[in-house]
């Protein structure tokens, strides 16, 4: 699992899924990942521009770390969905759920 974490404007954690599908494949991996570079950080951004595809279980994985967040009192943004992951977000209300931004920039700027 390709997980790169850096912190951008201060103390926002920008963390870079660098796999093409969260699916049961690979969400246990995922989960292991992103709670060790989370653990220690309230404001976290997961940029998803090169993922193509998510499942149930990769949505289920996305929750939980909203949830973790959400229970240190953080925020988790996602960004960069491809147009397709998008579609699936929006069809399964998660669009709702999740604070989704177009561009990396702009989720680490609405922490401001």
């Amino acid at each position: 699992m390709e997980l790169i974490g850096r912190l951008d404007n201060g103390n926002v954690l920008v963390i870079e899924l660098g796999e093409d599908n969260l699916d049961a494949s690979n969400v246990r991996e995922f989960k292991d990942a992103i709670q060790s570079l989370i653990q220690d950080h309230t404001r976290v951004v997961l940029d998803m521009s090169h993922v193509q595809f998510v499942d149930s279980s990769g949505l289920g994985a996305l929750i939980s770390c909203l949830r973790m967040l959400n229970g240190r009192r953080g925020e988790f943004r996602l960004c960069a969905m491809s147009k397709t992951v998008r579609a699936l977000f929006e069809l399964m209300r998660m669009h709702r759920v999740f604070n989704i931004h177009d561009a990396r920039e702009e989720a680490v700027r609405a922490f401001a």
